[in-house]
């Protein structure tokens, strides 16, 4: 892996933009054609797979989801599973922050290992002093 690319971990939100062809898409895909060539590490969560598995259920069926699972697996990506330092660092997060269970393991796994966190969650933004954020395009909100 070259120096000068930091290894990154993507979020739940920057999987599902890559996946669903959203605003930042395309910034996903060069990110995965860089570590398929080997020019960067890219991690995900553990949470991240329970959260792109779950919502994809919950949208588009218990098929889509299991195909959505295969196809990560084929992506040039690391998947950290929670340890010790992990977990702890999580709860360091949770209590300090509002984000979900899920998000603070996110979070935590970028701090792990000292990645870049690539996301398209504003929540994320409280961590900018303790995590190196790259922010993809915000979901517009609707008003009603």
């Amino acid at each position: 892996m070259a120096a000068d690319r930091q290894a990154c971990v993507l979020d739940t939100s920057a999987i599902l933009a890559y996946v669903q062809d959203e605003p930042g898409s395309a910034r996903v895909g060069a990110l995965l054609k860089e570590a398929l060539n080997e020019h960067r590490k890219i991690f995900i969560s553990f949470a991240t797979m329970s959260e792109v598995y779950y919502i994809v259920c919950q949208k588009n069926g218990l098929a889509a989801a299991r195909k959505l699972v295969v196809l990560l697996k084929e992506l040039p990506v690391t998947i950290v599973h929670s340890n010790e330092r992990i977990t702890l660092a999580a709860g360091r997060i949770k209590a300090t922050c509002r984000l979900s269970f899920a998000d603070a393991f996110i979070a935590a796994t970028a701090l792990e290992t000292k990645a870049l966190l690539v996301h398209k969650d504003p929540e994320f933004e409280p961590l900018a002093t303790s995590i190196t954020l790259e922010a993809l395009p915000y979901k517009s909100r609707s008003i009603n």
